[in-house]
């Protein structure tokens, strides 16, 4: 599934629309995509992964790239899809993925106290690991509007 080759079909529904400037931003992405998913019958964990993993992705657009930010959700013949589009055309590296998960207990970290614990809770760059993880892979970067857009995108499992 990607977002960037919409077909005639898909039907695009413009969830929100925010800048870095609006207020609370990532707790009200994350409501207006519960709202959504509730209203089209989604609920439980599938919910609740797509809602975190949608605030990974506008986090990572209001920290990485300008705006305006806009989320949306594209119902294609395969799927719904969840975008998320900001103002940088460019795509992002995507991090290697391990194959155990990156909050695997690795025994030469473990100990240290406090500020052991502190280190690694300030860890950053786990944002799209969470991603991966809560989409079983179904989620990438493309470009939008004749290449003046990214769009970070995850598919919604179905209800």
């Amino acid at each position: 599934m990607t977002p960037t080759s919409p077909r005639k079909d898909d039907v695009v529904c413009v969830l929100w629309r925010w800048t870095s400037d609006t207020p609370h931003a990532l707790p009200r992405a994350r409501a207006t995509l519960r709202c959504a998913l509730v209203q089209l019958g989604h609920g439980g964990e599938p919910l609740e992964d797509a809602v975190l993993a949608v605030s990974e992705l506008a986090a990572n657009a209001l920290e990485h790239a300008p705006g305006p930010y806009e989320m949306r959700l594209r119902f294609t013949a395969s799927g719904l899809i969840c975008e998320v589009a900001d103002r940088d055309p460019r795509l992002p590296a995507v991090p290697a993925f391990p194959a155990a998960g990156p909050f695997e207990v690795e025994p030469s970290r473990c100990g240290g106290g406090l500020d052991a614990l502190l280190k690694a809770m300030s860890e950053r760059g786990r944002g799209l690991h969470v991603v991966h993880q809560l989409t079983c892979g179904a989620w990438g970067f493309a470009t939008d509007k004749g290449g003046r857009m990214k769009v970070a995108w995850m598919a919604i499992p179905g209800r």
